[in-house]
């Protein structure tokens, strides 16, 4: 079954479906997008760009464990 998913394509590295997983998540949940302006009273700021990149290194760091099949610390 693995030689019909990689026919013609190469084998993929492990960075690389991490990378995928982690633009998944990304973008199903918003890590790493600025918080959308709202009406009324907000508890937090919105958070600068740096720890945009730190959330999202975090979660890339998270989804390469997993790949690896290693247990993801929170």
């Amino acid at each position: 079954m693995e030689n019909l998913t990689n026919a013609g394509l190469g084998a993929r590295s492990k960075e690389d479906v991490a990378l995928d997983l982690m633009k998944f998540v990304a973008g199903t949940v918003g890590v790493g997008r600025p918080a959308a302006p709202s009406t009324g009273f907000s508890g937090t700021g919105t958070a600068k760009p740096e720890e945009h990149v730190k959330e999202l290194l975090a979660l890339y760091a998270r989804c390469l464990k997993a790949v690896e099949g290693g247990k993801a610390s929170s």
